[in-house]
């Protein structure tokens, strides 16, 4: 089991140069820029400001890792769809996605956040085909269940899953950064698929 207490930032990646080569385990985030990614990080840690939280989204332009008990990193990929980010930005944050998706057997588990309350935008399907191209285990974490009725919980959950096209396999978990939903099991699923690739 991994200390989550022992957290520590490590570098922000800019060109693959940059990505970890030592083989540990990495667990990947991914989300719009204003789907409370940081948020989600931050309430797996029990830390308030350890990943980054911006008033702007949008902010995150590197990959940050962040490395766990010395046993694997949290991956934070910058964040996505927002508006006010040049088209060069994008352009940038793409040929960065790329690169990093290409390194073989870099993921050791995918997770997507997305917004409970709405249809996953055509940004979140491109991000949701890119960690199942990878063959890797994939997460999907549906954030904001605080925000939503109890009676529309299944109806969110089955659009999430129709319009990212997920496998059968690919869990999709209700999660509230703001109250704490949703963590025991996320934290259950990380802790796992990090014992399996050690035991590789």
């Amino acid at each position: 089991m991994m200390n989550l207490h022992r957290a520590e930032f490590v570098r922000s990646a800019v060109k693959p140069a940059d990505f970890p080569k030592d083989n540990l385990p990495q667990i990947v985030f991914a989300g719009k820029s204003n789907v409370g990614k940081s948020s989600t990080i931050n309430k797996l840690l029990n830390r308030k400001n350890f990943a980054r939280v911006g008033n702007e989204p949008g902010k995150t332009i590197h990959i940050n890792f962040f490395l766990i008990d010395e046993q694997a990193y949290l991956v934070d990929l910058p964040g996505y769809g927002y508006a006010k980010v040049s088209k060069k930005e994008r352009d940038r944050w793409g040929a960065l996605m790329d690169l990093y998706f290409a390194q073989p057997d870099t993921i050791t588990l995918g997770i997507q956040i997305v917004d409970i309350r709405h249809k996953p935008t055509a940004d979140d399907v491109t991000m949701a085909h890119w960690f199942l191209e990878t063959g890797m285990p994939f997460v999907v974490i549906a954030n904001k269940l605080d925000k939503i009725k109890k009676s529309a919980l299944e109806g969110s959950l089955a659009l999430i899953r129709e319009t990212l096209m997920l496998r059968e396999d690919v869990p999709v978990i209700p999660f509230s950064a703001e109250k704490g939903i949703g963590r025991d099991e996320v934290l259950e699923i990380i802790q796992s698929h990090v014992a399996e690739r050690q035991e590789q």
